[in-house]
């Protein structure tokens, strides 16, 4: 919304404000900057103000606003004096305003670094959480325009005032003055002030969903008036799953009439039915599609499905249509799934929600599944029905232009009913937040992800989002750091999933093996070892093995301390009378499950071959349906005024292992052993992962104290000017060294050498033996082509060497030749860190030359990294053995590697305008390390939205 041009010249409309919010109840909400043109809005809201909340405000009665009031609070200059309205509607609901002010509290302008600011939010919306939210964003306004501190005065009896205050996790003082409540906050955000941010971001995220998961009420509008058609399937669904809400049909073409259809109520618009209804399937052309959503923004519909295609995916006319269908729904408070969706799924027996176009639902059960792909979705429904596994929720969200998987993930966070997250995703619309609410998740329950699109280097169709640069294994890399399950197919994903939701995690990667085929079982031993387990030898029970035979071989494997998991494989094995006997997979099955009933808590898997019913009877739950785990907590930080959850988890990343006799009669059975070794392997790590994550790592203190952060702002501010380049600039060699030095990083100098005689006094000054080196780019760190000389220990090889290096490679100028000490012997590596505009900054490690740059062997985490992930940064590279004295060679020193690490990536934390540093290479020896080369690049910094306040995206 644009200003009138009344609005100070001086400013402009700062349209960077705008944002989109979820509020307390899952509703959603636009905060934007109040302009001249909002008069009558402001009159409007200030009238449905009740006399008490007006009070509070004012401290006096002030039944309405003068002419001088409405000029006062509708003109601003967008720096010293600044208001911004919450909107539901076009219309406002709530308002907040500061002021800049002196240390007497009188009107100022900049330095002052102080504002005084007030709320006022209408009575019926009061309790959403509208007035943190505003609190949210005024501070980084304010701290956008150089202010500091807020001070407020409030009334002791506006407890809710003071509330909202107390509870934003500011630094703030209180006193009692002349019979008001006087708060100064410092706006510099906290640990505690984000904690409650994200917090409140969860629960009102989660809420959103479970509005749309839980509905009283459902119309489906485009319900064709005779059977087929999109809409009509999707309302027979509805009835066929046995909706315990209420269904209604709506289509304008409905004859005036026409009292039912499919025995529910018929209307011609969602304001005939007369009723509330909670969620709108819309199923009508894209041209429709606005009228119907306005429709159901007049009559307080709660969320939108909109299965209508004619969007994103069929380029920019319908990426505009998009964007405004988004735009449309949420300045009605409504959240969407969609468009070109495939509808959701609840299976809880209190809903029984079908809102999709697939015809059977699948079995109730602890997986849910969220998909960007309606075909995926099919394949994935199909996959889980043909392996009996049942699901929780289902959700195919389409181009996912509002609600997309982090919504889920908020959702199932908490969700007792949900035990495995499964999403198949083909693009991350924002990967900061991703990660951290995936690391979150899977703290207390698995999480397996198919990214799709993975190779393509675009965008899928439909899906508008920020496009990263990072590489796809630098992704998988980034999901593994977070606890997710990383797989690369939807098979393995079901795979993985079956055996995560029905089994306990493992202890740890030891595997038994037993069965009736000593073939399979020694192709199971190989694929462990494959996989990085370490298997026991395969118990042959030979093929005249019984079911009893199998039961009593698993029940010892899981009573063995010496082993975490067991695979158990069979082949038709041989009756009494010599028959193969194919078709008494029942009786395996129950002497299976008997087994493993009775045994301690460990993680079975069967592998089959063509044993009839076999793998429909392992199942089939012998034992009780499985018990919901305990759910997640609520973010501590963040708990004040929310619900307990009932069953709070034990431990920070909660339980490992059920007790015997307490889970799923459930067990996976899987036709190949590479399949469910792969998913007994993802198991495994995962759980590893999960007992780390109990005890996270740290930064080391004793880097504060070689650290100048000051300093190197300083350094910064000085190197990018006052007017500083938006494309940014590249650091020459002594202002990177002098940068990096601040952190504790010492670059060995080098020194430039033009000509033979310029390269022996360089030499003379640094001290032989050196290294005679050029810096060309198209010859840097290329050893291999000739354009390094080491161990240069006199004048006399030094000139032979410079004479040899420009007769081979080019004259000194296109060289440019440098002299450098030389540094102690040990492994070359490579330390980079690089600012991704989706993902955030990244730390990568590896190993200098052909294992890195030719095989791609490269660690990466993210930023910021903790003493653990430094640790295991420099482990994680395939050629990590060279590290730790392969072959005889001498270990060198990890442990300074990780400390040149961890100040690395202090320095890109601390200093978002590092855009990047390489250094290479960084020489490790036996005894501490050397960096021979550096480059650093600075840039204005890029925006940090998940460090801002709360907002949903706008793609």
């Amino acid at each position: 919304m644009q200003p009138a041009q009344e609005q100070s010249p001086h400013h402009a409309y700062p349209d960077h404000w705008e944002a989109d919010v979820v509020l307390r109840d899952g509703g959603t909400a636009r905060i934007r900057p109040i302009t001249a043109d909002d008069a009558e809005r402001l009159v409007s809201f200030y009238e449905q103000v009740s006399d008490e909340s007006k009070y509070y405000r004012f401290f006096a009665p002030y039944p309405r606003l003068s002419d001088r009031d409405v000029h006062r609070f509708t003109h601003h200059d967008y720096v010293d004096r600044v208001g911004l309205a919450v909107t539901v509607g076009g219309e406002f609901i709530a308002t907040v305003r500061y002021d800049r002010i002196d240390e007497r509290g009188r009107p100022a302008s900049a330095p002052a670094d102080e504002a005084e600011v007030a709320f006022l939010v209408q009575d019926a919306h009061q309790g959403r959480g509208v007035a943190s939210a505003l609190l949210e964003h005024i501070a980084a306004v304010a701290r956008e325009r150089g202010i500091r501190r807020f001070a407020a005065e409030v009334l002791p009896a506006n407890t809710k005032m003071i509330k909202v205050f107390r509870d934003a996790g500011y630094t703030q003082q209180r006193s009692f003055e002349d019979g008001s409540v006087h708060l100064t906050l410092d706006l510099e955000p906290t640990a505690e002030s984000l904690a409650v941010q994200r917090g409140r971001e969860q629960r009102a995220e989660a809420r959103s969903v479970q509005r749309l998961l839980a509905p009283g009420s459902v119309a489906v509008i485009g319900a064709g008036r005779t059977p087929g058609g999109v809409g009509r399937t999707v309302l027979r669904n509805l009835l066929g799953a046995g909706f315990t809400g209420r269904t209604y049909a709506v289509n304008r073409a409905f004859a005036a009439g026409l009292a039912t259809v499919d025995g529910v109520p018929a209307h011609r618009s969602i304001g005939e039915i007369g009723e509330p209804v909670d969620l709108a399937v819309v199923a009508v052309p894209a041209d429709r599609v606005p009228e119907a959503v306005a429709d159901c923004g007049e009559h307080g519909v709660q969320g939108l499905v909109v299965l209508s295609a004619g969007y994103a995916e069929w380029g920019a006319e319908g990426r505009d249509r998009q964007r405004e269908l988004v735009r449309q729904a949420r300045s009605y408070g409504m959240r969407i799934i969609g468009p070109n969706a495939f509808g959701l799924i609840n299976n809880a027996e209190t809903v029984r929600l079908n809102a999709s176009l697939a015809p059977e639902p699948p079995a109730p059960g602890r997986i849910g599944l969220f998909t960007q792909s309606g075909a995926i979705g099919i394949a994935l429904l199909s996959g889980l029905y043909r392996r009996g596994a049942g699901l929780s929720t289902f959700i195919s969200a389409g181009n996912r232009a509002d609600i997309s998987g982090n919504d889920f993930l908020q959702y199932w966070y908490e969700d007792p009913d949900t035990d495995v997250a499964l999403l198949y995703l083909e693009s991350l619309g924002n990967p900061r937040k991703f990660t951290r609410l995936a690391r979150r998740t899977a703290a207390v329950k698995p999480v397996v992800v198919v990214k799709g699109a993975r190779h393509s280097g675009s965008t899928p169709p439909g899906h508008a989002v920020p496009i990263s640069r990072i590489p796809d294994a630098t992704v998988s890399a980034l999901m593994r750091q977070a606890g997710v399950i990383r797989v690369d197919t939807v098979t393995e994903m079901v795979d993985a999933g079956l055996l995560l939701a029905d089994q306990p995690l493992p202890a740890g990667p030891r595997v038994a093996i037993l069965g009736n085929s000593e073939s399979l079982g020694l192709l199971t031993y190989d694929a462990c070892l494959a996989e990085g387990l370490r298997p026991r030898p395969p118990l042959d029970l030979t093929t005249a093995a019984t079911p009893q035979d199998f039961r009593n071989a698993l029940a010892e494997a899981l009573a063995d301390d010496g082993c975490d998991s067991v695979i158990v494989t069979a082949i038709p094995w041989v009756g009494e009378d010599g028959e193969a006997e194919a078709g008494d997979g029942e009786g395996l099955a129950d002497a299976l499950h008997t087994a493993a009933a009775a045994g301690p808590a460990k993680p079975v898997a069967v592998v089959h071959v063509e044993i009839g019913g076999l793998a429909e009877a392992l199942a089939a739950a012998t034992s009780t349906v499985a018990q919901p785990r305990p759910a997640a907590p609520s973010a501590p930080e963040a708990r004040t005024g929310a619900t307990t959850p009932p069953d709070p988890a034990p431990g920070p990343a909660g339980p490992l292992t059920s007790a015997p006799g307490t889970r799923a009669g459930r067990i996976p059975a899987y036709p190949a052993a590479e399949r469910a070794v792969r998913a007994l392997a993802e198991a495994v790590r995962y759980a590893q992962w999960r007992r780390q994550a109990a005890a996270p790592g740290k930064v080391p203190e004793f880097l504060d104290d070689t650290i100048d952060e000051t300093g190197a702002a300083e350094l910064i501010d000085t190197l990018l000017g006052p007017d500083p380049d938006p494309r940014g600039r590249p650091l020459v060699h002594e202002e990177a060294r002098e940068l990096l030095g601040r952190y504790g990083i010492t670059v060995r100098p080098t020194l430039p050498a033009p000509d033979p005689d310029s390269a022996v006094a360089a030499a003379a000054l640094l001290g032989y033996p050196v290294a005679l080196k050029t810096t060309a780019p198209h010859l840097r760190h290329r050893a291999d082509l000739g354009g390094v000389r080491l161990d240069l220990s006199n004048e006399a090889a030094l000139r032979r060497a410079y004479g040899e290096l420009t007769d081979l490679l080019g004259k000194p100028a296109e060289l440019r030749p440098v002299v450098q000490a030389m540094a102690p012997r040990g492994v070359d590596t490579v330390v980079r860190a690089t600012i991704d505009p989706a993902a955030g900054a990244v730390l990568s490690f590896g190993l200098a030359g052909a294992p890195s740059e030719l095989l791609g062997d490269t660690a990466h985490r993210l930023v910021p990294a903790t003493d653990r992930d430094a640790a295991e940064l420099i482990r994680s590279i395939r050629a990590a053995p060279v590290l730790f004295g392969w072959r005889g060679a001498a270990p060198v020193d990890t442990a300074s590697l990780e400390e040149l690490l961890l100040r690395v990536s202090r320095l890109v934390d601390d200093h978002p305008e590092v855009v990047s540093i390489a250094l290479e290479p960084v020489v490790v020896a036996p005894q501490g390390l050397t960096v021979l080369g550096a480059s650093v690049r600075l840039s204005p910094p890029p925006p940090r939205t998940d460090l801002g306040p709360r907002r949903l995206p706008n793609y």
